[in-house]
């Protein structure tokens, strides 16, 4: 095991959620000298149980913060004196966003720019690291037969929830060249794995094929989004992290594009044949707005950290699967 993490002390925001969690694990479990701080709202999207994955490290702390209380934000900055900020925290269900985008702004916009305020007075550490966690939604969308997004390419986001992360986004390249702070952009897609709410698509067809409820399929299914395993996505923002990365941008991508449908199907096939469940699918009326494909360029990600190839999609959709079927109760608190 390597026990050398360029970053001593780390404040994680929103590391109660579904990919900070994975990040923080895969901290804790390689490098145990790490101390982090988290600071996570606690919303309707997290569970307690989560929570009490890290209770047994000694080096990790939690405070129920929102991000967008400056003052709250720059007081546990202070006492913390963290080296990195990882910045997991956001609203991001799509659906939310159209219906309200308040608690968008108040997150993704006013929380990003109350931390790269506090970064200010960080900057005296002998290292220092701000590192915005984004989507690739902020880019909008692509048709079939479109390269796919490099980091290059313009942001043009669909919706209020892709508003607000491109807005963050720009927010961080902007406080980076005013006020020279170092940080990182990663633009990722599709994400899946466990303790990811029942409101994502994958979660939720689980959880409708559980309780006998139909699957909802917005239009006619054919939307294509490119997935990538959860703690492949926070491994490669580790990697990045140990080469001293900064004042740049990647996009991390699983390589593996599917139509909503496909992966639906897919989907049931495992629980019909593992789990002698019978789910069913409906077409419903489609979302506003709705980006009929995301794709990631890797190239550059992959080049500069050397990765030879991606996870195992089939292995870890099954394994993921199996985890929400075992831990149904898990946002039971």
């Amino acid at each position: 095991m390597t026990t050398e993490y360029p970053y001593k002390k780390i404040l994680v925001t929103g590391g109660c959620g579904f990919i900070g969690s994975s990040y923080i694990q895969n901290i804790l479990a390689k490098y145990p000298e790490v101390e982090i701080q988290n600071i996570d709202l606690m919303t309707y999207a997290t569970s307690k149980k989560t929570l009490g994955l890290f209770t047994g490290y000694k080096k990790f702390s939690h405070a129920q913060i929102d991000i967008a209380d400056y003052e709250a934000v720059k007081d546990i900055t202070g006492s913390f004196a963290p080296n990195l900020i990882v910045n997991f925290a956001a609203e991001s269900h799509v659906d939310n966003s159209i219906n309200g985008a308040q608690p968008f702004i108040d997150s993704n916009i006013i929380g990003t720019f109350n931390l790269l305020e506090v970064s200010k007075n960080l900057m005296h550490n002998e290292r220092f690291l701000f590192h915005q966690i984004s989507t690739d939604e902020v880019f909008g969308d692509l048709s079939a037969d479109e390269p796919a997004f490099k980091e290059t390419t313009p942001y043009e986001p669909s919706s209020p929830y892709s508003a607000s992360k491109a807005s963050a986004d720009m927010l961080v390249a902007a406080w980076g060249r005013t006020f020279k702070i170092p940080y990182l952009i990663t633009n990722c897609s599709n994400n899946f794995g466990p303790r990811q709410y029942s409101e994502k698509l994958i979660p939720k067809i689980i959880f409708n094929a559980v309780n006998g409820m139909d699957i909802p399929i917005y239009g006619n299914g054919l939307n294509v989004r490119d997935w990538i395993y959860v703690d492949e996505h926070t491994n490669t923002i580790i990697e990045l992290h140990k080469k001293l990365t900064h004042s740049d941008r990647f996009n991390i991508g699983g390589d593996n594009e599917i139509t909503n449908l496909d992966l639906v199907n897919n989907i049931i096939q495992i629980l019909e044949t593992k789990y002698q469940l019978q789910p069913k699918i409906i077409f419903v009326e489609d979302r506003k707005g709705h980006d009929q494909r995301y794709a990631v360029d890797m190239s550059k990600t992959d080049e500069y950290l050397q990765t030879n190839g991606h996870g195992n999609f089939q292995q870890n959709l099954e394994e993921t699967i199996a985890w929400y079927i075992e831990n149904s109760d898990w946002w039971d608190d």
